[in-house]
């Protein structure tokens, strides 16, 4: 079966076929992979400095500036960025490092198992070792949704703004860390502000090309 790939918005890649190696640059954005297994011809797939290395997987692969994010559904990808050498740390679903989980060593390549939501820094690779339904929630925009789990307002705007044309804008930074739950249409924008003034003290604007949240309790 050749490899399949199916695009996240405001996303683009790049592939080349050699006798060694199936290669992808990702030039921006997100990209999700479901790769046969052909040891004699690895799937690469390269993200600015970094490579994400797949036999036989499913995963994706999302650039955030110099760093990407990597989450694994199946069977093993590694992660094999140049030289300087990382160092992986383990963490919880908030990114907090795990006590006594720090490699201590630096190294250039990280298997990833299945459930890996894994993210490379210029320094280290930090990863939480999710479950695989949890996995498929941080992927949830393959069938048109956002899920979120206490997540800051500032990142779930940062997300809803990827898929809509009229953008959310904080313009009060004492609202930006509030954080909330839910699963919503990645176009349906409108009914996430519905949410946010009904279940928190924030006030939306309506602007011709934006919707500007404040909090509701300065006004």
């Amino acid at each position: 079966m050749a490899p399949r790939s199916t695009l996240n918005t405001d996303s683009a890649i790049r592939v080349a076929v050699t006798e060694r190696e199936r290669q992808v640059q990702l030039d921006h954005g997100e990209a999700f992979f479901e790769v046969a297994k052909d040891p004699k011809r690895p799937f690469v797939v390269s993200a600015g400095k970094k490579r994400v290395i797949a036999v036989g997987t499913k995963f994706s692969v999302r650039r955030i500036d110099s760093d990407i994010r990597i989450v694994v559904l199946r069977a093993l990808s590694e992660s094999n960025p140049p030289a300087p050498p990382l160092r992986r740390k383990e963490v919880d679903a908030a990114g907090s490092a795990l006590p006594g989980n720090d490699t201590g060593s630096a190294t250039t390549e990280f298997p990833l198992a299945a459930g890996s939501i894994a993210r490379a820094t210029e320094d280290d690779l930090l990863v939480q070792n999710a479950t695989i339904p949890q996995a498929e929630e941080s992927l949830s925009w393959r069938t048109g949704y956002l899920i979120f789990r206490e997540t800051t307002l500032a990142d779930a705007v940062a997300e809803f703004n990827r898929y809509n044309l009229r953008k959310l804008v904080i313009d009060d930074p004492s609202v930006a860390s509030i954080r909330l739950s839910g699963k919503f249409r990645t176009a349906d924008f409108e009914a996430f502000v519905r949410l946010l003034e009904g279940g928190f003290p924030i006030h939306a604007q309506h602007a011709q090309e934006q919707i500007i949240l404040t909090s509701s309790t300065t006004m």
